[in-house]
């Protein structure tokens, strides 16, 4: 079965244009990748779920913060390199991250030694200009990106 993710990427518009909400996801895997690492606030679906609210679940989990309130336009669908389809919403809003907080998963660590540790699903989370953002963001969700320079440049 294909794992089915749904996200919101937020967008505002800075002093030099365009800016997006982006997560950077936490745990040692992660922890020494920076430029194309970085995702849309994101997470599988629960079962039956529709794709609206799981992308709110998601980032509220990720987060520690609702999403804001205000109309929201399908991004689009993409398929990451491991076969998950995902799934943006973008949401036009200046949201202040200073007290985000994520949410935790456990793992192995260091692997086969017996030892669980928790780990912050998200360890950064921060607003960069589409350009940077292009660097930052994984490869396969860039196209989320361009829908959100699209709507930009219609309004």
């Amino acid at each position: 079965m294909v794992a089915t993710s749904a996200g919101i990427l937020l967008y505002r518009l800075g002093a030099d244009g365009p800016e997006v909400l982006i997560a950077h996801p936490g745990g040692p895997f992660w922890s020494r990748k920076d430029e194309g690492a970085w995702s849309i606030v994101k997470g599988l679906l629960a079962e039956g779920e529709d794709l609206w609210t799981a992308a709110r679940r998601e980032f509220r989990e990720e987060m520690g913060i609702d999403v804001p309130a205000g109309a929201y336009v399908e991004l689009g669908t993409v398929t990451q390199r491991g076969g998950k389809i995902v799934t943006a919403f973008g949401v036009e809003s200046d949201l202040d991250v200073s007290n985000a907080v994520s949410n935790t998963f456990e793992i192995e660590w260091p692997p086969k030694s017996g030892l669980m540790k928790s780990f912050p699903e998200v360890d950064r989370i921060e607003w960069f200009p589409l350009e940077q953002a292009r660097q930052k963001l994984l490869p396969s969700q860039l196209p989320f990106l361009d829908a959100v320079e699209a709507i930009v440049a219609a309004n």
